[in-house]
């Protein structure tokens, strides 16, 4: 048995840069000889010393914790309060009308949060699996948790990485680090790389391979350096931990407004209260002013108005393919400043595509998008190229791309797709646009040996029959590597000339061109052989140059309107990408994505090196940040919230989730994210499609607009009752109020709810997406909305005061002066709520012929109605007599109330001037 070195306890060990130092210095450090792992006792020694190799979530709240914190609201504490003195003193329907409000909304915000945040055990769930280690001198299959540093891991195809590994040996090995890195195309890996630069990006790391990766190709052996919260996504665990969970602006707004009213209203009770008593009254009927004057400037209906109006949104977003996981997220997205978006298949299709080809001294373009083979080629001049007339070497470039190939095309559900690397998908495409059948080349040229890529030679060779002409070799591959293999170059009439050092550089400079376009370009070469197996010696010389295909996944059209139309509201669109910068920049500027003239892009390394007030600018200023590591886009979304932005951030790995958790909105993708990014984001994209963001943007516009008419007309009402009880009070009328504490929550629970939960269903106007975001730090009552909530409750005051009043003075009856004061209201309430909403211009236009669906809008209609029969059985019914004390209205009693009302018409117009809704 291998005798085991001794280990730091975890304490001690130094913090190393793994990828920097040589393999043997990391064997030596981690104490074991590679060809024999660790001994049993050995691993059990370290399991004990390092711990489990697993992810820790935090555990959630209790459901009970959860349900009493949603009492804890300062509006809440003093309805609490009054129905505790109300039970004190005996009135227990009253209090148990008054704590039934309470409840009531806290069941609305139980159900709205009572999903916890799952986000770390689903990390925690996508580093776990088995491992293949060699301990003791054997193979065996364990536990990732048993894992511990210096373990020998054994890596093939279609394993997931079970710890952080510096590879020791590697054939073809390829792993797909998505997750972490955002980077879709697998990493082809060299272990051989004894040494990195310390600030290498992880996408670079090829000598590493890190927890929660899949391989994708190949074969690898390494040995575990970090374990459990220490590995890089532990690190991100760990962001997320610490990563501030932000209220919304929305949410943030009502906390300043509840707090301010809650203020206001204490002082105005205790006003109420020592100025009825300094009339005389008893301190029993001041307690019941001052209660009615708290119940009535409380508006108890707007919890439950917003919580629907919100719900109503996310059902018209979830038509739009964004599904909404938290209810403020629907409002937050309206009113976001600036989009940060991933860009491989939300800004771009996702899926590679062959879009410029030189072969034969000259340039050729394929229309067409994505994995659909239908397009056409295109000569230098944008004229269709006829097939019959395709010059030799544009005819064996797109062969070759065809035939040294390991991937597959299928159609599949409608849609075309790629079985393997989504590369050589882009060659197979290419060639079908130019009519080529891929059965037919292999039946016409059977491969017969190969070689697979391997990162060392940067190409991929196959051997082909040619009937009764030998053999044909072909490869493809990067530009340096594979003409560097070439002698001679395919002219246009089909015969090959020498290929010289001016020719090698001509081609490398139609590479670069093309590369700065963005494109992906590989080379083509292929020569006559004779023999039916190949090694690298084979392709050292004599091969002679096809032609280079750049590719790209290219921006989805629909992504780009969107684009325009978010630039178009004010909205800045920023790319954050783990591709390539020269790559993401030639994406953003076909996209039009920066607000300046050019697109201004950074790395992670150019980030790493700029201090925070540098960091703050180049947030500012920059539109693409490629290879950003995921520290680094939480720093991004900080820096962008100090400057004032309301950022919305789009993701789809385990890397994304720190950021998805810190923006304002996160917005997961639901094909292509993980499970950890969809735990961490507010809300998730059905079709992970950029357009559907600015869907979303538009409809959460319309959300707010439509709080913001909930608002504007609920509010009068509390103003209206509460100036109502105060002025009583204040004349020495405190032992006769015009409206008691419990028929003012029925107007403010069931009447308003009734007839503004319609106003959660006015459409869009035409030009939502026309207008700046909203100022974050505007106040939720604006100045504007203050004029028309004060004009509003003046008359609301005086149409209660005034009905209560005359009816008292005139017949002496208390519940029907009440009764008829709270119908007149509600009478005007109705006149109101129809200048508010866009029903009346609806039907305006219909009436002018105009081809204007109600749609929607008829839900106003529908409020209408519920409403007054809400009223009619608030006076009519006995039992509602008994427990509102009220009285039953004549026929003509209720066209007084009705009559009464009718100068809301020009109050309304006037209102409308000053505070417009639509």
């Amino acid at each position: 048995m291998t005798q085991q070195l001794s280990t730091p306890k975890p304490q001690d060990r130094p913090t190393l840069i793994w990828h920097q130092l040589e393999g043997q210095k990391i064997t030596q450090q981690l104490g074991v000889d590679p060809e024999t792992g660790l001994s049993a006792q050995e691993a059990q020694s370290r399991l004990e010393r390092y711990g489990a190799n697993e992810l820790k979530g935090k555990a959630g709240k209790p459901a009970i914790v959860l349900f009493l914190l949603q009492f804890n609201q300062p509006l809440l504490y003093i309805l609490l309060i009054a129905g505790l003195i109300k039970a004190l003193l005996g009135s227990w329907v009253n209090a148990g009308v008054i704590w039934g409000v309470t409840v009531i909304n806290a069941i609305i915000g139980f159900v709205q949060e009572s999903k916890a945040e799952n986000a770390i055990a689903a990390l925690a769930s996508s580093v776990t699996t088995d491992a293949m280690v060699r301990r003791d001198g054997q193979q065996m299959q364990v536990s990732s948790r048993d894992l511990v540093p210096g373990d020998i891991v054994l890596l093939t195809s279609g394993d997931k990485v079970p710890a952080d590994l510096r590879l020791l040996r590697g054939r073809t090995l390829q792993i797909n680090e998505s997750s972490l890195t955002g980077e879709s195309v697998a990493v082809e890996k060299q272990p051989h790389l004894e040494s990195l630069a310390a600030d290498t990006p992880l996408a670079e790391r090829h000598n590493m391979a890190y927890a929660g990766s899949f391989v994708t190709f190949g074969q690898g052996e390494g040995i575990v350096v970090e374990t459990g919260l220490n590995t890089e996504t532990g690190r991100i665990s760990k962001l997320m931990n610490e990563s501030t969970t932000l209220v919304t602006p929305l949410t943030r707004k009502f906390d300043r407004f509840s707090k301010t009213l809650l203020y206001v209203i204490l002082g105005v009770a205790a006003l109420t209260f020592a100025v009825g008593m300094a009339w005389g009254n008893s301190p029993l009927q001041m307690f019941e002013a001052a209660v009615a004057l708290a119940v009535s400037a409380i508006p108890e209906g707007l919890p439950a108005v917003v919580t629907i109006t919100l719900a109503i949104g996310v059902s018209r977003m979830a038509r739009r393919n964004a599904i909404v996981r938290k209810l403020p997220a629907v409002e937050t997205l309206g009113s976001a400043t600036v989009i940060c978006s991933d860009k491989t298949g939300t800004l771009t299709e996702n899926q590679m595509t062959v879009q410029s080809i030189y072969a034969g001294d000259r340039h050729y373009d394929l229309t067409g998008e994505g994995y659909n083979p239908h397009g056409e080629l295109r000569d230098g001049e944008d004229n269709p190229l006829p097939l019959d007339a395709m010059p030799a070497p544009l005819r064996q470039c797109l062969i070759v791309g065809m035939l040294c190939n390991d991937s597959e095309l299928e159609h599949k559900d409608r849609a075309w797709g790629v079985v393997g690397d989504p590369t050589e998908g882009a060659l197979l495409v290419a060639a079908r646009k130019a009519k080529f059948d891929r059965t037919e080349l292999n039946h016409s040229y059977p491969r017969i040996d190969s070689i697979p890529f391997e990162s060392e030679f940067q190409y991929m060779a196959t051997l082909h029959q040619q009937d009764t002409e030998g053999q044909w070799l072909l490869a493809k591959g990067s530009v340096e590597a594979v003409v560097g293999r070439c002698d001679r170059l395919l002219g246009s009439d089909g015969t090959a000339a020498p290929l010289d050092d001016a020719g090698r550089d001509r081609i490398l400079l139609q590479a670069e061109r093309m590369a700065s376009r963005g494109l992906r370009v590989l080379a083509f070469a292929g020569k006559a052989f004779r023999g039916h197996h190949i090694d690298h010696a084979d392709l050292k010389e004599g091969m002679a140059f096809l032609g280079l295909q750049g590719m790209i996944d290219p921006p989805r059209a629909e992504a780009i309107k969107a684009v325009q139309a978010c630039k178009t509201a004010g909205i800045e669109v920023k790319m954050i990408t783990g591709d390539h910068k020269v790559t993401a920049a030639a994406i953003a500027d076909r996209m039009n994505l920066s607000m300046l003239d050019e697109v201004i892009a950074y790395t992670g390394r150019d980030l790493a090196q700029l201090e925070q007030s540098e960091l703050t600018n180049a947030v500012q200023n920059g539109a693409v940040f490629a290879r950003v590591a995921p520290e680094q886009k939480l720093r991004l979304v900080e820096a962008l919230q100090s400057k004032g932005h309301i950022v919305a951030m789009t993701g789809d790995g385990v890397n994304d989730a720190p950021a998805l958790k810190q923006a304002d909105i996160g917005i997961a993708m639901g094909n292509a994210g993980t499970e950890v990014a969809k735990e961490a984001a507010d809300m998730i994209l059905t079709d992970d499609n950029f357009a559907s963001i600015e869907a979303a943007v538009e409809e959460g516009r319309n959300v707010f607009r439509n709080l913001m008419k909930a608002i504007a007309f609920i509010l009068p009402v509390n103003g209206g009752e509460s100036m109502t009880i105060l002025l009583s009070v204040l004349i020495g009328r405190g032992d006769v109020l015009p409206i008691l504490s419990l028929q003012v929550l029925w107007l403010n629970m069931v009447n308003s709810i009734a007839m503004t939960v319609p106003l959660a269903f006015e459409p869009k106007s035409h030009n939502l997406m026309n207008r700046p975001p909203r100022n974050p730090n505007e106040p939720l009552l604006s100045k504007d909305l203050l004029k028309r909530i004060v004009l509003i409750s003046v008359f609301n005051w005086i149409l209660i005061f005034g009905m209560f009043e005359w009816i008292r003075r005139t017949t002496g009856d208390i519940p029907l002066a009440r009764t008829m004061a709270i119908q007149a209201l509600v009478a005007g309430r109705i006149i109101y709520l129809l200048s508010i909403s866009q029903f009346w211009a609806s039907v305006a236009a219909r009436l002018r012929g105009l081809k204007v669906p109600l749609g929607d809008v008829s839900a106003i209609g529908y409020g209408i109605v519920v409403a007054i029969i809400f009223q009619i059985i608030f006076s009519q019914v006995g039992l509602m007599n008994f427990l509102f004390s009220t009285a039953p209205l004549t026929l003509n009693q209720w066209l007084i109330c009705l009559g009464v009302s009718l100068p809301m018409i020009v109050v309304a117009l006037i209102a409308n001037r000053l505070n417009p809704q639509n």
